[in-house]
Order: C-alpha cells, then sequence, then structure tokens
C-alpha cells in the first residue's frame, strides 16, 4: 500500500476528523514504529508500520457510516460532557462504527447534524474554504429594522470565543413569519460558535430559538431525536458540496 499523511490514515481508522488527528500528531500522541511523530507532513503505510494513537494500535480503516440526525434542545455536540449534560452520542444506537458531529449545534439549538467516521469528509465539510452552506429558521424577540436586516446580509462585526472580533460573510436572510418576535430563514457558508446568536446582538436584538433546516444539499425531515443513514446519492451530493459550495442568496424578501 503506497504511503499516505498519517492524518489521513488516523482519519480513516475513524479515531477522529483530520484536523483532530494534526493536533493529536503535535501533541506528541501518535508513534509510527516505536517513534515519536509529530510533523504533520510525515506518511506512513498503513498496512505495513505499526501506528499507535494515543497507546493504542491502529486497526485500519473501518467502514465508513454516514448518519444525519435531529438534534433537539438540551444536548451538547460533543463525544462527552465534563458537566455530565447529555450529548448527541446519547442519541445514537444500533449504529456499527463509532461515528462523531460535523461541526456543532450549541446547547440550546436545534435541528440537522451530520455525523460520521469519514474523517476525511468531516474535515473537507468543517474547513473554512468549503462554503457548505448551512440554513437556519431563526425566531428573534422584536422585529428588527431594514438597516439591521441589511447589516446582517453585508456582514457585521462580532465577537469570537477567545475575544478578537472577525466580520461574518454575506448571509441570506428572509422573513418567514411576521410577527411581534418573527421568524426568519439565515443561509450561512460560514460556521463560527454561536455565530447567529451574535449577528443578532449586534443589531441590538436576542435570538429566542434557532433550528437548521439544510445542511449543503441535505434537508431536515426526521422527528428530534431520531436520526437515519444517508443514502449514497446524498454521500455524494455532500462530497460535490465541498467543492463547488453555494453562495448564499442576498434575499430582499
Amino acid at each position: 500500500m503506497p504511503a499516505e499523511r498519517l492524518q489521513k490514515i488516523i482519519a480513516a481508522a475513524g479515531i477522529a476528523s483530520r484536523r483532530k488527528a494534526e493536533q493529536l500528531i503535535s501533541s506528541g500522541q501518535v508513534k509510527v514504529n516505536g517513534q515519536v511523530v509529530t510533523e504533520l507532513g510525515t506518511k506512513a503505510d498503513a498496512e505495513a508500520d505499526h501506528i499507535r494513537v494515543g497507546g493504542k494500535l491502529l486497526q485500519g480503516a473501518q467502514r465508513h457510516v454516514y448518519l444525519v440526525l435531529n438534534k433537539p434542545k438540551g444536548y451538547v455536540t460533543t463525544m462527552s460532557d465534563p458537566k455530565k449534560r447529555p450529548t448527541v452520542m446519547d442519541l445514537i444506537h444500533g449504529v456499527r462504527g463509532r461515528v462523531y458531529p460535523v461541526g456543532r449545534l450549541d446547547y440550546a439549538s436545534e435541528g440537522l447534524l451530520v455525523m460520521t467516521n469519514d474523517g476525511d469528509l468531516a474535515y473537507r465539510l468543517m474547513k473554512a474554504g468549503s462554503h457548505v452552506t448551512k440554513t437556519y429558521v431563526v425566531k428573534v424577540a422584536g422585529v428588527p429594522n431594514d438597516q439591521a436586516i441589511e447589516k446582517l446580509r453585508a456582514g457585521v462585526s462580532i465577537a469570537t470565543d477567545d475575544g478578537k472580533r472577525v466580520k461574518t460573510g454575506p448571509a441570506g436572510v428572509r422573513i418567514v413569519k411576521q410577527s411581534a418576535n418573527p421568524w426568519y430563514e439565515i443561509t450561512l457558508v460560514e460556521g463560527r460558535n454561536r455565530q447567529i446568536r451574535r449577528m443578532f446582538e449586534a443589531v441590538g436584538h436576542h435570538v429566542e430559538k434557532i433550528k437548521r433546516v439544510r445542511y449543503g444539499p441535505l434537508k431536515l425531515d426526521l422527528p428530534p431525536g431520531e436520526f437515519r443513514s444517508l443514502t449514497l446519492k446524498e454521500i455524494n451530493l455532500l462530497r460535490t458540496a465541498c467543492t463547488t459550495g453555494m453562495a448564499p442568496k442576498r434575499s430582499t424578501v
């Protein structure tokens, strides 16, 4: 078998996403034939070399599993939680293979979440340049004026988790239900933590509810807490979306 980059081999074995695999390598948790490897460009042969991750011998590539879950509110999008809160892993039963979430939805958010053990696809979906669109329906406290909506469409300055400020990219914003606390459809190509909440806070409005209803070519079609396997067609469409992307529509409705 030809030599491949270590992070790709680890991701193919279902240990972690490629990004997480890079962190494992950089932190000295990977050994090849008994030697610690920390250089990300290092290559190995998955069949001929003995590769250990965190002391455990790599067993080679496993069968890839692709799921879509309708995450309910009150679950964290992690493998485990130090605060002992329910995680999305508690909702996955009877699946052969260890899957992990692609990206995240915060504790109070709900909706479509992709889960897989295909580390290469997960890496491509999550990297900044993938431009895979995500669409949400959002309930807002109070009615934003036209100027606020245009700011959201053009991009606003928000704080990041590390205290820095960034300008969000263009967003599709469309009203779907007019009321004292209206609902909007928001389409993004970014996926920063708590981005939509922080975007609306930047124009003076609190977000009451968030549900992700689309992820690239996938559309939410499950009750809360349920999951299903992706079809071969959906998997291929997801792979294609990583390379083609789709810019959000700047709706004026």
